[in-house]
């Protein structure tokens, strides 16, 4: 699993999704394309869907700061 990123999935109400946005979780890129996906009555399951399959953890600003906070050592 070395070198892989883990995908996390936050399903809640609005206020608790709020949070997790607020506490870092989404972001938006340099072309304002967030890498979350708000479901609404009318979000389709195709699009749901597709949300989940095109992350690429290589991508992710987040966890690429967050894996250089701590060595292999940290984590064992």
């Amino acid at each position: 699993m070395a070198g892989r990123g883990k995908l996390l999935a936050v399903l809640g109400d609005e206020d608790t999704v709020t949070g997790f946005l607020l506490g870092g979780v989404g972001e938006l890129d340099k072309h304002r394309k967030p890498n979350f996906l708000v479901v609404e009555k009318e979000t389709s399951i195709t699009e749901i869907e597709e949300t989940f399959r095109p992350y690429d953890a290589t991508k992710d600003s987040i966890l690429r700061r967050a894996k250089g906070m701590f060595t292999a050592e940290d984590l064992r």
